[in-house]
C-alpha cells in the first residue's frame, strides 16, 4: 500500500487534493490498472449512525457496528470495489479479495490514523441460497466512506477510485459536497418515541413457526443420534402499514442495549439486517486473538434477590455448564489446529445484560503474522453456539427443522484492515427490514434436558429486544 507523505485536507486545500489524485492517476495509467486513493481526515466529534442516515441511499452497500466496550462506532457507506460470491471457498476468496483491494490503495494517510477497512458480511450456510436470497452468501467491500468515532475524536477516511479517465475536478466536487454532509451530521440529531402500544395498533405479528414441536422434535433427534447439542432458530414476520425505519429501529436498539454489539448492513437493494448482537466471534488487534463462548442462558430477576437467585441456578446448572463448554471445547479444538495455544480461564463467569444472562468464557491466544483472520473465521464458523455439535450433523438438522431461510442470521459479520486487524460478531437478535416487512431472529440451544416450554420462553425474551426497538 503506497503512502504519500502528507494528508490532504479537502477544504483548506484543494490544490493539494487535485495533485494527489493526479499523482493516482498518474499511476493507474503506467501500470493500466485502477488505482484507489485513500485519504485520512480528522474531524470534529459525528455520530456514524447519524452520518448514515443522512448520506446513505438503498442502491447502496453499507456496514454499520457500535461496539459500547471499546465506545467505538463506524459506517461504511458506498462500495468502492465489492465482491459476491458463494460456496465452500467464500472466506478464502473473501480473503484474495481484501488483499488485492489493499495492494491497489495509494494512501494519503499518516501513521497515526486509522486504515481502511473492508467490510464483511457472510450467510450461515455457504451454500443453498436462492435467487430469492436478500443477501449473498458472501459481500465483500471497500467502501466509499469510512466514518468512525472513538471517545471523543472522529475520523473520515474517503476511498476513491481513480483510472485513467476519472475527471477529477468532478470528482472533488462531488466529495466536498457529500463531505460537508458529513460534517453536519452532529451528535443527538435522533429524536424517536419508543411507544410499543402505538406501534401494535399498527402492525401484525405473525408466527407461523412451531418452534415448540420443532424443539420437541429435536429432542428425540438428540436421543436417537447421540448429538450434543442442536441450535434452533425461530423466526416471526411483523407487517406494517407503515415502512419500518430501520436506521431509527438501530438507534433505539443501541439504547436499550448499550451492552451488546449495534449493527446493521445494506444489501444495496434497500433491504437492511440489523440487530443488536451479544457476541464477539473474534477481535484482532495487534496480532492477539480474543474470542468468547458464550451460551448457556437465563432470564434476568425483577428484583435484586431473584435476579442473584437466577444467576446462580445459571452458574450451578449441570445443563447449562453442559452446554456452555461444548462451546468451550470446540474453540480450542478449533485455535489449536492451528498451532495456537489458547488460554481458556477453568470456570465461566455471567455476562449479565439487559433483559438476559449467559455464561461467558473469554479466550485468548497470540497470531503469528502469516495467519489470516479470515482463516480463522472460516475454521470456527458456525460455533457449536449458533448450531451445534457435532457440527455438521447439527447443521444438517437445522435445514430439516427450520422452514426458514437464516441467510445472514447468527453468521459472522465484521470488518479487516491490511495490517490484519478484525472486529467479527455474530448475527444473533436481529431482523431482517425491507420496506413493510421485518423478520425477527433468535435462536435457542437445545441439549437433552431441556423444556420445550423454557426454549420457547427463552426465544420469545430475545425477540422482545426486537420488537421493543422497531419503529
Amino acid at each position: 500500500m503506497p503512502v504519500i507523505p502528507h494528508s490532504v485536507n479537502l477544504f483548506q486545500d484543494c490544490k493539494q487534493f487535485f495533485q494527489f489524485l493526479s499523482i493516482c492517476q498518474q499511476k493507474s495509467i503506467e501500470q493500466n490498472e485502477t488505482q484507489i486513493a485513500s485519504i485520512s481526515l480528522k474531524v470534529d466529534r459525528v455520530d456514524p449512525l447519524a452520518v448514515l442516515h443522512e448520506i446513505a441511499t438503498p442502491d447502496q452497500l453499507h456496514f454499520y457496528i457500535e461496539n459500547p466496550a471499546e465506545d467505538e462506532a463506524i459506517a461504511a457507506i458506498g462500495a468502492v470495489s465489492s465482491l459476491k460470491t458463494s460456496g465452500k471457498t467464500r472466506f478464502f476468496q473473501a480473503q484474495k479479495f481484501t488483499e488485492s483491494c489493499f495492494n491497489y490503495l495509494v494512501s494519503a494517510t499518516s501513521s497515526n490514523h486509522l486504515l481502511p477497512r473492508c467490510f464483511c458480511s457472510f450467510s450461515f450456510f455457504d451454500q443453498g441460497a436462492t435467487s430469492e436470497s436478500t443477501f449473498s452468501e458472501a459481500t465483500i467491500f471497500l467502501p466509499k466512506w469510512q466514518v468512525s468515532s472513538k471517545a471523543d475524536q472522529s475520523t473520515v477516511i474517503l476511498n476513491l477510485a481513480i483510472h485513467a479517465n476519472s475527471n477529477l475536478e468532478l470528482l472533488i466536487e462531488q466529495v466536498c459536497r457529500e463531505f460537508q454532509n458529513i460534517c453536519l451530521a452532529k451528535y443527538g440529531i435522533f429524536n424517536l418515541s419508543s411507544n410499543i402500544q402505538y406501534k401494535l395498533n399498527h402492525w401484525n405479528v405473525n408466527d407461523t413457526n412451531n418452534f415448540k414441536v420443532a424443539v420437541a422434535s429435536a429432542l428425540k433427534s438428540i436421543q436417537i443420534h447421540h448429538l450434543n447439542k442442536l441450535v434452533l432458530a425461530h423466526a416471526v414476520d411483523v407487517v406494517s402499514k407503515f415502512p419500518f425505519q430501520w436506521i431509527d429501529s438501530l438507534h433505539h436498539l443501541r439504547k436499550i442495549y448499550p451492552d451488546c454489539y449495534t449493527f446493521s448492513t445494506g444489501n444495496g437493494k434497500g433491504q437492511n439486517f440489523i440487530g443488536a448482537s451479544p457476541e464477539c466471534l473474534i477481535r484482532i488487534c495487534d496480532r492477539q486473538l480474543n474470542t468468547e463462548a458464550l451460551a448457556g442462558s437465563a432470564p434476568r430477576g425483577k428484583t435484586v434477590t431473584a435476579d442473584a437467585d437466577l444467576a446462580n441456578r445459571l452458574l450451578n446448572s449441570s445443563k447449562e455448564r453442559h452446554e456452555h463448554q461444548v462451546v468451550v471445547d470446540f474453540i480450542a479444538q478449533q485455535l489449536s489446529r492451528f498451532g495456537l495455544n489458547p488460554q481458556i480461564p477453568a470456570v465461566p463467569k455471567l455476562r449479565q445484560l439487559t433483559n438476559i444472562q449467559h455464561l461467558h468464557t473469554p479466550i485468548q491466544a497470540t497470531l503469528p503474522k502469516y495467519l489470516h483472520p479470515l482463516k480463522i473465521l472460516a475454521q470456527l464458523h458456525p460455533t457449536p453456539a449458533v448450531a451445534g455439535m457435532p457440527r455438521d450433523f447439527a447443521c444438517e438438522e437445522i435445514r430439516r427443522y427450520e422452514k426458514f431461510e437464516r441467510s445472514l442470521y447468527a453468521a459472522p459479520l465484521g470488518w479487516i484492515d491490511a495490517q490484519g486487524n478484525a472486529e467479527f460478531i455474530v448475527g444473533i437478535r436481529s431482523a431482517l427490514i425491507d420496506g413493510h416487512h421485518a423478520r425477527l431472529y433468535a435462536g435457542a440451544g437445545i441439549v437433552a434436558g431441556s423444556n420445550p416450554n423454557r426454549e420457547l420462553a427463552e426465544v420469545k425474551l430475545k425477540l422482545q429486544t426486537l420488537l421493543q426497538a422497531l419503529v
